[in-house]
């Protein structure tokens, strides 16, 4: 997989901008129950019921936004917004494992340097703890599990500069444009033959 990963980086640098302006940062929270539906597993990662709600929510709140003047139900359906939410969760863990295979990691200084650095917790231009818990705690998320998510949104973003830093420099902007089209086309070639190579179990039954 790795082999064919160099071989198509270029076309994959698109796959991760897609993938990751769909990474919802607060998909992350406790079940009421304290019990864990997972509804799909990619190579080990987990999506959640209640991840794909939370991103589902969120994801019909910004189109709500973007698109105030569309019926909403009849916007959904022609999107087809439930599918595509669990196909971009599903892709998200994909890249997670590629990042795995590439040994790709996060330290804990790393870590801690993104949550001191995080404007939502900084007051005065100080990092406030008390901040940060009282965040967590509004939106229902223990620390423990925001540092995961976070620390896994940390790997995808440098698994994303390492594939851009391997791409081969277009100056021309008109060039660019016309590249990233053709590109688009390949990456869902590229995505779903990464998936065809890991394994994948899904579990609709929850969302449906």
């Amino acid at each position: 997989m790795l082999k064919s990963m160099r071989q198509n980086a270029r076309y994959f640098y698109f796959l991760f901008v897609i993938v990751i302006i769909s990474f919802i940062f607060w998909g992350v929270g406790n079940q009421d129950d304290g019990k864990i539906v997972v509804i799909a597993e990619v190579e080990g990662y987990k999506v959640t019921a209640d991840e794909y709600w939370r991103s589902y929510e969120n994801a019909r709140e910004t189109y709500r936004q973007l698109f105030k003047d569309q019926n909403n139900e009849d916007f959904e359906k022609n999107l087809n917004l439930k599918e595509m939410i669990l196909n971009s969760l599903i892709e998200q863990k994909v890249l997670l494992a590629l990042a795995d295979e590439m040994k790709i990691s996060v330290t804990d200084k790393e870590l801690q340097e993104a949550i001191i650095s995080d404007s939502r917790f900084i007051r005065d231009g100080i990092f406030r703890k008390e901040i940060y818990l009282r965040t967590l705690e509004i939106n229902r998320i223990r620390p423990e599990q925001f540092e995961k998510s976070l620390r896994q949104q940390l790997i995808i973003s440098k698994l994303g500069r390492y594939i851009e830093s391997s791409l081969s420099s277009i100056k021309d902007k008109e060039d660019q444009m016309k590249q990233a089209n053709i590109n688009a086309y390949a990456v869902k070639s590229f995505i779903d033959q990464a998936k065809n190579k890991m394994k994948i179990k899904i579990d609709k039954s929850h969302i449906s």
